[in-house]
């Protein structure tokens, strides 16, 4: 009967049938076989499985000579420039129309929440004096603020990304004291209503004026203007504007019944971002040739206006608040209760019973605080 072979000199389950030998020698051919092929197998494969030679096009052949060439130079980007083989703005050069929108530096964002919250200058003074829209300067109060917080609690920010970045794309600095200021972006565009969809022919009697005014009130579904008041409101314009963005923004007729109840278009002139550089156009075009100090001086009389009436909106708002909201704190706690009356009545939930003047909207209604994939940006930021 053959010897067995112990289990422990058995090393390489590829080893061939093995015939009955001295445990040393058989040991000593186990080893040899098992570096030897360590050995092999850790070397690179020197030919590939297939023997078909890789097809070589003219196209193929001019895309090699040209990474090799011009196009090694893209391969590591020149600090404060594009890496765009126009080495613009422009990172297709066979769409000339598409452009690389710039992103604002750090010393640009840093300023304007500077101005937001520290100078407590209202988003919409930003936003006309660097070129920045609402939108934006407010996004960026926001996540400044939410920078400083995650600086107060040790987390770290991911700077050398965005070095990198900033370096690649276009960047609008901030500009100097006697620098001429450049704008960032387009501030004034209008948005386009859903009101304005459709297509409407209305018929018109020649002689009467049929203005932006009239044209709202039509997509709005809302009955014609009478005479009188239409031509007071075309006899002073600007005064118009200024009446429907700072007076009574809230007090803006309202027709249809129930849920169809909604708002009357207003004119551009009044639904666009800044109204009031329609005024400050008017005055550059009449009295800016003679007179530009007092252009000027109109425009920064006009931004400090709105800027107070929109602080006094807030504080009425706030007061209002305070004056319908009970506030319970028991003694020696750190919490405050709020208690607020609501109506709960058809008339405040709507038909659907989640009509926003009632808190039975928020009923039956799931938070995705917690669910991936949502932002976690505060909304806004107190100042």
């Amino acid at each position: 009967m053959a010897q067995r072979i112990p289990n422990h000199l058995v090393s390489n389950s590829l080893l061939p049938y093995l015939s009955s030998s001295p445990s040393t020698s058989l040991f000593r051919l186990t080893t040899a076989y098992t570096s030897s092929s360590l050995t092999n197998a850790s070397r690179p494969a020197s030919r590939s499985f297939s023997t078909t030679r890789p097809s070589q096009t003219k196209l193929r052949r001019e895309m090699i000579r040209w990474l090799r060439g011009k196009g090694s130079e893209l391969q590591h980007h020149i600090p404060g420039e594009t890496n765009y083989l126009t080495h613009t703005n422009k990172p297709f050069p066979g769409n000339p129309l598409y452009r690389s929108d710039p992103i604002l530096s750090e010393d640009l964002r840093n300023e304007i929440h500077h101005q937001v919250t520290v100078q407590n200058k209202s988003v919409r003074a930003v936003s006309v004096q660097y070129g920045v829209d609402m939108r934006r300067v407010a996004a960026v109060v926001r996540l400044v603020e939410l920078e400083n917080q995650m600086k107060e609690q040790g987390k770290s920010l991911a700077l050398p990304y965005a070095r990198a970045i900033h370096e690649m794309v276009p960047v609008t600095h901030l500009p100097e004291p006697e620098e001429k200021r450049k704008s960032h972006e387009t501030i004034n565009d209008l948005p386009v209503h859903r009101l304005t969809d459709p297509q409407i022919f209305y018929p018109v009697s020649e002689s009467r004026q049929f203005n932006r005014i009239d044209a709202g009130r039509v997509f709005s579904a809302a009955p014609a203007m009478i005479n009188k008041h239409a031509k007071r409101l075309e006899a002073n314009p600007d005064e118009t504007i200024r009446r429907i963005t700072q007076e009574s923004p809230a007090n803006i007729e309202k027709v249809g019944k129930g849920d169809e109840e909604h708002q009357v278009l207003l004119p551009a002139d009044a639904r666009i971002p800044h109204p009031h550089m329609i005024t400050h156009e008017r005055n550059r075009l009449t009295i800016g040739k003679t007179e530009p100090a007092e252009v000027r001086q109109k425009y920064r009389e006009r931004l400090e206006q709105e800027t107070q009436v929109e602080l006094q909106r807030k504080e009425r708002a706030q007061q209002r608040l305070e004056m319908i909201t009970q506030k319970v704190q028991p003694e020696n706690s750190r919490f405050e209760f709020r208690f607020t009356d609501v109506v709960v009545s058809r008339e405040t939930t709507g038909l659907t019973g989640r009509g926003h003047k009632a808190p039975g909207r928020r009923y039956g209604v799931p938070s995705y605080d917690r669910k991936k994939g949502q932002a976690k940006i505060p909304s806004r930021v107190e100042v």
